[in-house]
């Protein structure tokens, strides 16, 4: 009898510890850059692909749109860009395998065939102007969320119990 109590529990532990340590939870991830020992803030991803993050230009002091998706193992692939000005920073001809077209006004660059990315490196700039991550009907104000004047590096990937306590959830 006691042997069959210590199977038991033993079983039990087992389970309880790969339920906390195994990554199940597919999320969005900002990582601070150039730091021993950074948080995870994360977003927790429902069914829907796409995002987008907006921020105000800092020199046309106009909103910038960039849209994307997840695509297979967890990748970033960039759809399109909306914006309203074609002056500085900001392209004013589409280059192989993108179209630059005008919706509502607006000039918009889409990627055709576009690289996709294992993650790319944000930084908050510390202007008030927006800067927005929108996601499933959804508005994270990143500069509310993470500390201005620091890069994060963006990726989306799949968090365990435990790293979801150790890190912030956003919003």
């Amino acid at each position: 009898m006691q042997q069959r109590k210590f199977i038991i529990t033993v079983l039990l532990s087992i389970c309880l510890c790969i339920v906390i340590f195994l990554p199940l939870q597919k999320v969005f991830t900002f990582t601070e850059t150039r730091i021993a020992h950074p948080k995870v803030h994360y977003i927790p991803i429902s069914d829907e692909q796409t995002f987008q993050i907006r921020y105000t230009h800092s020199i046309h002091k106009s909103d910038v749109l960039e849209s994307y998706q997840y695509v297979k193992g967890n990748r970033i692939e960039m759809l399109e860009m909306e914006y309203e000005d074609l002056a500085i920073g900001m392209p004013g001809y589409a280059e192989e395998n993108q179209t630059l077209i005008q919706r509502n006004g607006k000039f918009v660059l889409q990627f055709n065939n576009s690289t996709v990315l294992e993650n790319f490196t944000i930084y908050i700039g510390d202007l008030d102007l927006d800067l927005v991550f929108n996601y499933a009907d959804e508005e994270y104000d990143l500069k509310k969320d993470l500390q201005r004047g620091k890069s994060y590096l963006f990726e989306i990937k799949r968090l365990s119990l435990y790293e979801q306590w150790k890190g912030v959830r956003m919003k």
